[in-house]
């Protein structure tokens, strides 16, 4: 008998039909208009353009642009790449329009379906982001669609590390902008870290078009990008403590996989506590759980985490002396990317490489809180309907899954458990030794890639040729990618999120006719070109002939989207595919959730060495145990975000001042504010309110205010005067201030003086702000304590953070007031002085290596030097006085190029 709500779904349709089929009469007006825009000449399409633009400015909303802007969009693209979009391509952007998460399957297309949306939010001329990945997808794709935006009358950017500026500028002021994640996050930090309009980059944040959405909203989310600066040297200290770890025991740590945490126990406190004190490495009659040994335990700590969680070639790989990360979610090296707080220096000390010094936090934002600036988010991927409630909660996006444009072939074994690991490579070899024997393309998914060249060792030693993709192969990844579609071709891969290149059955097309016209250079392209299409035709049918392509996954990820990811790659557009997972106990997921109750079930069965349990039973299983480590990931990101919420309101105000005081002309009126704020201060503080003159400390307000405001005044006799009270000592003293500004702004001029404020009160802030994180960075590492005495660590936090923003302010008054008041003009034998150094340097730095020495003139001299004849000169140095006696230097006289 049916439940209620699955009849309810067959009359109604689930939430999702009933969103697809409400843009059906959309793509049929779009579609409709199909053969108006056909019609138009090259020109036509951008007059459009300019048409649809002209309309906006006049009050036509976005959604009724959207049908004739989708139309133009779909008749430049056939024109310019010979793509015409589908149907469920045209719905994919609607969705992205209106903000939601398109989740379409691998092959369908997505790299032109943001053309749709992007276009039709560029005519606002606010600027649209395409967010990708990795710097090669920004790349591909501005190159690749960019044709689709010229041929529209639009103008297409990218933005990469290490760009001149002028670029990048340039790439931001474009209609559309292709950027990573990465690079988008770090330009924001730095443009609010600059000091005049005309230096920043971004113009804002309008609408934006995530790729690959799951990875980057979600799995990369946990990490703050951070702008840091050096620190003091350390080295020492991580060497002597790294010497210190091999010498403890098992019973001195305990390990907790689930939470990636490890802790000292009773006996290694003790233990460490002996060895550090016979090492000299902590004082005499001191204790680890002394204040002053904090340091000392936080390196400790940071070490066992270096030693015990963290894994050559599985964590980060060493490379030219150097360690670097890998992306445990797409297997990339993070080239640039540090572990905080000390913990990359640590690992730099296990592995023997130079340590680089720690850093101080210049500037941080999560990606979280950097991708809510956007006035509209959307965001495209093959798997994101697992996390929709993530999605919902944090970003406000709805998970919308669009159909594909031919039913899929793919056949989805059920999972294969084995008892113990060599049982399961055992099979696996065997499974993809019979894959390549009938010629079916196999795609091995692996999690690391430790376990990625054992599975490279024994094809190996079982004669099976094959290609392996991980970090260490980054560079020729395209490459490998492109072939794993071929004839009997074996790839091992370590994770397959977002590669951006399909693997196509029979090989990529485009990938052969480029290396065969490459190889034959005196060759014509069109001919070779259809030399290999035919011949590709028929490897493509003799590939579906064998069964499409079989990935073959060896382990089950902590997130099922990783797991739908690579299953995701087989039977793309249609075409005929396989996939199947092997596990046994003793892999990760399986050995932390849950392998006991299968290990039980194995026993009563009473299963032979080699054989597998294949059951449904066993994948929902697994479903639930996977499904638990995503909401337990999802708690700890949300903790996270709660955390960094609270920072983020006060990088928003700072951030906000920046910007207002980089727009403003005059900030004469700030300051002068600031420092009536400062002087009420001093007077309260000095001479309290409601109190009598003999309880004033007179001396006291005197000193300060030569010290904050410059100014010798004789406050004392002042305050002896009968009759005077704390609000005419502060008139007076404001008076005074206010005559010494307006002196200064006089003898500087207006606008110098004008722009000295700007200044000295941009980089107050930046320097407050600066020291204000690591304020904050401290707090948060020691609140969660006030757990244990029952009161809520997030509750302090944004208690404390508050105050510390307030005092954070107070001091910001009390510099830029101070500094303000210490500046003069030079004085003329100050310029003079100052003019000769910056003369005496420009010399230095102009000087060539091969000017004559001092010691060679004499020679000069000796071998018959005659002023008037230049061949007796010798080879003056071109910033020498000319040998001739004009006076000049020899590159502007004798020395002048022609």
């Amino acid at each position: 008998m049916l439940g209620i709500s699955t009849v309810a779904k067959k009359i109604f349709g689930t939430p999702n039909d009933r969103k697809i089929k409400a843009t059906r009469p959309l793509v049929d007006k779009i579609t409709a208009l199909e053969p108006e825009f056909e019609a138009l000449s090259d020109a036509g399409l951008i007059e459009k353009t300019e048409e649809f633009r002209k309309r906006l400015a006049e009050g036509e909303t976005l959604d009724a642009l959207l049908p004739e802007a989708f139309a133009n969009c779909r008749e430049a693209a056939r024109r310019a790449l010979g793509l015409r979009a589908f149907d469920v391509q045209l719905m994919g952007g609607i969705f992205l329009h209106q903000g939601n998460i398109s989740e379409m399957k691998t092959g369908e297309g997505k790299t032109l379906v943001a053309t749709f949306p992007s276009y039709l939010n560029a005519l606002s001329g606010r600027g649209v982001h395409v967010v990708t990945v990795n710097d090669y997808l920004a790349r591909r794709d501005a190159d690749w669609m960019g044709k689709v935006f010229a041929a529209l009358g639009m103008t297409t950017g990218v933005v990469y590390p290490q760009q001149p500026e002028a670029e990048k500028k340039a790439a931001y002021a474009a209609d559309v902008t292709y950027a990573t994640n990465n690079e988008l996050g770090f330009d924001y930090l730095r443009d609010n870290m600059k000091s005049s309009l005309e230096e920043m980059n971004q113009r804002g944040h309008n609408f934006a078009v995530v790729d690959e959405v799951d990875s980057i909203l979600i799995d990369e989310a946990r990490t703050p990008l951070i702008i840091s600066g050096p620190s003091e040297d350390r080295s020492e200290l991580y060497l002597t403590v790294d010497a210190l770890i091999p010498e403890l025991q098992d019973d001195h740590f305990t390990i907790d996989e689930k939470t990636r945490n490890v802790t000292f126990t009773e006996e290694g406190n003790e233990f460490l506590e002996q060895l550090l004190l016979t090492r000299g490495v902590l004082e005499e009659g001191r204790s680890l759980y002394d204040p002053e040994s904090t340091t000392i335990v936080h390196h400790v700590n940071q070490g066992l985490r270096a030693h015990k969680l963290f894994q050559k070639d599985k964590d980060y790989i060493v490379r030219d002396g150097a360690v670097v990360l890998i992306d445990e979610f797409t297997g990339r090296m993070m080239a640039g990317r540090r572990l905080s707080e000390g913990l990359h220096q640590a690992i730099e000390a296990k592995e023997g490489c130079q340590i680089q010094p720690e850093n101080v936090t210049l500037a941080q934002v999560t990606f979280q809180n950097y991708f809510r600036l956007y006035d509209t988010l959307s965001g495209m991927t093959g798997t994101a309907v697992t996390e929709a409630e993530e999605f919902l909660e944090i970003y406000g996006l709805g998970v919308v899954e669009v159909p594909t444009n031919r039913p899929i072939a793919r056949i989805d074994k059920d999972d294969a458990v084995y008892r113990s690991t060599t049982d399961k490579l055992n099979a696996i070899i065997e499974t993809i030794s019979k894959a390549h024997e009938k010629g079916q393309p196999t795609l091995v998914g692996t999690t690391s890639i430790e376990k990625s060249e054992l599975l490279s060792k024994l094809l190996t030693e079982a004669k099976i040729p094959h290609n392996v993709l991980n970090a260490r192969q980054h560079e020729k990844e395209a490459q490998i990618v492109a072939d794993a579609g071929k004839l009997g071709a074996v790839t091992i891969a370590t994770n397959m999120a977002g590669r951006g290149t399909d693997i196509k059955l029979g090989g990529n097309v485009e990938f052969k006719i480029m290396e065969a016209i490459a190889a034959d250079p005196e060759g014509d392209p069109e001919e070779i070109r259809q030399k290999i299409e035919e011949s590709h035709a028929a490897d493509e049918e003799a590939v579906k002939a064998a069964g499409g392509l079989f990935v073959l996954a060896t382990e089950r990820h902590e997130s099922r989207r990783i797991d739908n990811q690579l299953r995701g790659r087989s039977g793309r557009q249609g075409d005929p595919g396989k996939s199947a997972f092997f596990l046994s106990l003793e892999d990760d997921l399986m050995r932390i959730f849950g392998s006991e109750r299968l290990e039980k079930v194995l026993s009563t069965l009473g299963m032979k060495e080699g054989e597998a349990i294949i059951h449904p039973w066993v994948n929902k299983s697994l479903e639930r145990a996977q499904a638990k480590v995503e909401a337990r990931n999802f708690d700890i990101r949300k903790q996270l975000l709660k955390f960094d919420d609270v920072m983020n309101e006060q990088r928003k105000v700072v951030f906000k001042q920046r910007l207002d005081i980089m727009k403003a002309r005059d900030l004469s009126e700030i300051i002068e504010d600031m420092r009536g704020e400062v002087i009420d201060d001093l007077v309260d503080t000095y001479m309290p309110p409601k109190t009598y003159a003999d309880q004033w400390n007179t001396e006291g307000l005197y000193k300060a205010v030569i010290e904050r405001l410059n100014l010798d005044l004789p406050v004392i006799d002042w305050a002896a005067e009968e009759g005077v009270d704390d609000e005419e000592i502060t008139e007076r003293l404001e008076k005074a201030a206010d005559e010494m500004m307006a002196a200064k702004a006089a003898a500087f001029g207006p606008e110098t003086m004008r722009m000295i404020e700007k200044q000295v009160l941009l980089q107050t802030i930046d320097t407050k702000w600066r020291e204000h994180l690591l304020t904050l960075e401290h707090l948060r590492s020691v609140v969660g304590f006030r757990g244990y005495a029952q009161r809520d660590p997030l509750n302090e936090y944004k208690n404390e953070a508050f105050q510390l923003f307030e005092t954070m302010l107070n001091s910001l008054r009390e510099d830029v007031t101070q500094k303000l008041a210490q500046i003069r003009p030079m004085t003329e034998a100050e310029q003079e002085a100052m003019m000769q150094e910056m003369a005496a340097q420009r010399a230095k730095m102009e000087a060539p290596a091969h000017d004559a020495t001092p010691a060679e003139a004499p020679e000069a001299a000796a071998s018959g030097f005659v002023e008037s004849d230049p061949s007796t000169w010798g080879n003056p140095g071109r910033n020498e006085v000319c040998p001739c006696g004009s006076g000049k230097k020899f590159k502007h006289c004798h020395g002048r190029l022609a």
